[in-house]
């Protein structure tokens, strides 16, 4: 066996793992220091914050008797409030018995508090996840910022033809004669699509600028290339080696312009391999790529299926960018959050109806490559899946499954409706169904990372 060999391999699993914890623990602590604050201010004592499971590998105690610490295997974590089981010894809290004889000790307990604070402190969890994917989403869109307009060029993008004259700076007016999508205009096309379709496949196109106030017609690259603007990790385009940059100039032998070419070709393929000319750095490289069934959500709702590679299109420039503002930042960040519960949501009842695969549910290996997949292409791709990991995370503990905060909330809604809340007998078994049906779906999910 050749170890050498086996080295990169090696250097790559330790770096989608340590990826994948980096994200978890991210997550996580913001999940868990939701409760705690929360249950803080709600006058409910926390006795131990932990980044992590098993023995303590570092701690500390704070002034208000908190112990926050960092254990040795660091899938998670946890907050142990006063009178919870203990997760590190998995003993129960005998203490329980003598602070119910002392009210003021009780009332700072989780079970003795009264229930707006248990409320709280319990939703406080999955909340502070989306304040969390909200908040980056953000400052992802001030950083990046909108696309100015009018429509201007920013930097054009490497590609393999060249003699351009279009420049940085340039406001464009038309391409090949087409006026620019714009709903005032009467003469302009209905949509950018409409605008891509007309024109001809070829790699060189005429635009009408301003520049430096002067109005002229200039050569330039064809608008939407076969340009490889990112790369979905897990695809085939991933496995391939495809990377963020590549500009696909051949498919079968015959020359590529468009990104429509490629497209069409990938999904007329019926899942038949496709050989490929990539362009990248000067360079020309022969990848093969066998497309893959993808259930894709539509705008309108619902999936479809179609054959894909997995990457994603770019203009042959970067627009120029206009500074965004917190207001209309923040407000992007919301729709961005709200729009991935409700694709989520869809996702898993589309799996349920058996309208979709249920490969589309990733478990923890998955998730790890994802993470390691999207740390290499770059911190800004890396803190943007944090975000959408975190939106999730937060979806999945509002699910009214008992063990899950969305339980403990359904429980808390039935002790605020009776009066009481339901049996130590009913309690355990609501908690051992729900442990039972939560490691059934880790369960599946972990099958369809080995085998779907």
């Amino acid at each position: 066996m050749d170890i050498a060999a086996l080295l990169p391999q090696f250097g790559g699993l330790l770096y989608t793992i340590a990826a994948f914890i980096i994200a978890l623990s991210v997550i996580v602590f913001v999940h868990e220091f939701g409760h705690y604050i929360v249950g803080r201010w709600s006058g409910i004592h926390a006795e131990v914050f932990s980044v992590g499971f098993g023995p303590a590998l570092w701690g500390r105690v704070d002034r208000r008797g908190t112990r926050w610490q960092i254990a040795a295997l660091p899938f998670g974590g946890y907050v142990k409030f006063a009178g919870d089981a203990d997760p590190a010894s998995g003993k129960d809290a005998a203490a329980m018995a003598e602070v119910a004889q002392d009210p003021a000790a009780l009332r700072r307990t989780m079970h003795g508090a009264p229930l707006w604070a248990r409320t709280a402190t319990v939703a406080a969890g999955p909340i502070f996840n989306f304040i969390l994917s909200i908040t980056v989403f953000a400052l992802i869109f001030m950083v990046r910022g909108q696309t100015a307009e009018p429509l201007a060029v920013g930097e054009i993008l490497p590609l393999p033809e060249a003699g351009y004259a279009l420049q940085a700076g340039d406001e464009v007016l038309a391409i090949q004669g087409q006026i620019l999508p714009d709903p005032e205009n009467p003469d302009a096309p209905q949509s950018f699509d409409a605008m891509v379709a007309s024109f001809p496949v070829q790699p060189v196109l005429d635009y009408t600028i301003l520049r430096d106030g002067q109005e002229m017609t200039v050569p330039g690259p064809y608008l939407q290339p076969a340009y490889v603007g990112a790369v979905i990790p897990r695809s085939a385009a991933y496995d391939a080696g495809m990377r963020p940059g590549d500009v696909i100039v051949g498919l079968n032998g015959e020359p590529v312009y468009a990104f429509s070419q490629l497209k069409t070709a990938v999904e007329s393929s019926n899942g038949a391999a496709l050989p490929l000319t990539v362009w990248r750095d000067g360079e020309e490289l022969a990848l093969e790529l066998t497309p893959r069934r993808t259930d894709e959500p539509l705008p309108e709702g619902g999936f479809q299926t179609q054959w894909r590679i997995g990457i994603a299109s770019a203009l042959a420039f970067e627009p120029a960018t206009e500074t965004v503002g917190f207001g209309a930042a923040l407000s992007g960040g919301v729709r961005q959050t709200i729009g991935i519960v409700e694709g989520s949501l869809s996702g898993l009842w589309h799996m349920v109806t058996g309208a979709i695969s249920t490969c589309n549910m990733s478990g923890p290996i998955g998730i790890a490559e994802t993470s390691g997949a999207m740390a290499s292409q770059g911190a800004g791709d890396f803190i943007w899946f944090i975000a959408l990991l975190s939106t999730a995370v937060g979806m999945l503990n509002l699910f009214p499954i008992p063990a899950l905060d969305g339980g403990h909330l359904v429980l808390y809604a039935y002790e605020a409706v009776t009066g009481k809340p339901p049996s130590d007998r009913w309690m355990n078994a609501l908690m051992t169904f729900g442990m039972a049906l939560v490691l059934t779906l880790m369960v599946f999910a972990l099958g369809n990372d080995l085998f779907c």
